[in-house]
């Protein structure tokens, strides 16, 4: 019986393919991690920005904008004495 070319028969071509495709596989499942990989790391870069950005807009917002709070009075540092004891106001007598 004639195996074929060089004596390579119908098993080693099977095998062939079944190499051919088992790496297939692996390079498939290898590059799919690496784009989970890349993904994973992209989400955290964009999660970690759009925090600090929430962070800075509340900064901005308390400090700056409408939620500044109303500045109290400052104590005055007046040199002039405090007001005396009012004079009594004398009645008035109603106007006819």
């Amino acid at each position: 019986m004639a195996s074929g070319r060089n004596g390579r028969g119908r098993g080693s071509a099977q095998e062939r393919e079944r190499a051919r495709l088992y790496q297939a596989r692996r390079d498939f499942h290898r590059s799919v991690a690496r784009r989970r990989t890349r993904d994973n790391v992209l989400a955290g870069v964009v999660g970690g920005v759009l925090i600090l950005a929430v962070i800075g807009g509340q900064v901005a917002y308390f400090t700056m904008g409408p939620g500044t709070p109303a500045p109290s009075p400052a104590p005055s540092t007046s040199t002039t004495p405090p007001a005396g004891p009012l004079a009594p106001v004398e009645p008035t007598s109603p106007v006819e």
